[in-house]
């Protein structure tokens, strides 16, 4: 066991001092007193219970064992701060690996700007995307398993648990096959179809639970016909003529040609917002501030082209 004397504060003055050579210079190097300095390295001596220095006059001067001990402490303390810094790698904090999640239709257009911008401030950033559902992704930025998502506004980011950042708002609308009679409306009633068959997200999605808000506010009970695990396979459905789906407005352009968008009457207040989450405990980290700062620029960027 270490002697309780034996701290790493002491072996950094002593190591300092080994490296300038005398007590003024190193107390200015670490800010301290010289008297603190040479208190340090005595106690240090008296931990290790045996010399270290002899004097000469008002000097210092190294004995052979003081030689031995600088290689070994300068050996032990860079293998400590490769530990640390290894540990803090596999932990995914302020290593050059970061892991972003996000929604499937984020992939559109918001995503690669945001990791264009992202690759803009640290070219070196390996950027490891993860593609989920609101639930899942929340899930895997609790274990940490994720720096930042970006997903759907829900209840559970007002805890102080997380940081949020609101990106857009995005209008829900109802999505048709370009082969249907409605394709050629700009307008529907969602009352007027009670009877018709839906598509739908599985639960956990963002549009999924946003379609069962919609539906009850517009007071009827769909058939579901089927339910995806991604939006890309729901706009599938869509333009096969499966049924018809609530989609928000960012998808609109994907499938050109086969699926439209249209608005619904009364819905004006069914939006979805768009947000970026971290945990608040590591919202200091420099690759998040990096991601908060880009989102910041695509909010403003977002909103001035509304």
């Amino acid at each position: 066991m270490f002697d309780e004397m034996i701290t790493l504060k002491k072996l950094e003055v002593f190591l300092t001092f080994m490296k300038v050579g005398t007590l003024s210079e190193a107390a200015e190097k670490l800010q301290l007193s010289s008297v603190s300095v040479h208190r340090a390295i005595h106690s240090l001596e008296e931990g290790l219970k045996c010399p270290l220095f002899r004097q000469e006059g008002r000097l210092l001067m190294p004995l052979p064992s003081a030689r031995v001990l600088e290689e070994r402490v300068t050996q032990v303390l860079n293998d400590l701060q490769d530990g640390i810094t290894s540990t803090r790698e596999v932990a995914g904090i302020y290593s050059n690996q970061f892991k972003l999640g996000a929604l499937y239709s984020l992939t559109i257009s918001t995503l690669p700007q945001l990791i264009a911008g992202l690759k803009r401030r640290k070219s070196d950033l390996n950027i490891e995307l993860s593609l989920g559902s609101n639930a899942s992704l929340l899930g895997k930025l609790r274990s940490f398993e994720l720096d930042v998502i970006l997903i759907s506004a829900e209840k559970t980011i007002d805890d102080l648990e997380y940081t949020h950042l609101p990106l857009f708002e995005d209008e829900l609308m109802l999505a048709v096959s370009c082969d249907s009679p409605l394709a050629n409306k700009s307008q529907i009633r969602l009352e007027d179809f009670q009877h018709e068959n839906f598509v739908t997200l599985s639960d956990g999605f963002a549009t999924s639970a946003d379609t069962k808000k919609v539906f009850q506010q517009a007071g009827i009970q769909p058939n579901i016909a089927m339910e995806l695990g991604d939006i890309f396979s729901l706009m599938s459905m869509v333009s096969g003529g499966v049924g018809y789906a609530i989609l928000p407005r960012r998808v609109e352009h994907v499938f050109d040609n086969k699926i439209k968008l249209l608005s619904m009457e009364n819905m004006a207040d069914m939006k979805q917002q768009v947000v970026m989450v971290c945990l608040a405990s590591r919202e200091r980290d420099p690759r998040i501030l990096n991601c908060i700062v880009e989102c910041r620029n695509y909010a403003r960027e977002y909103k001035a082209r509304m």
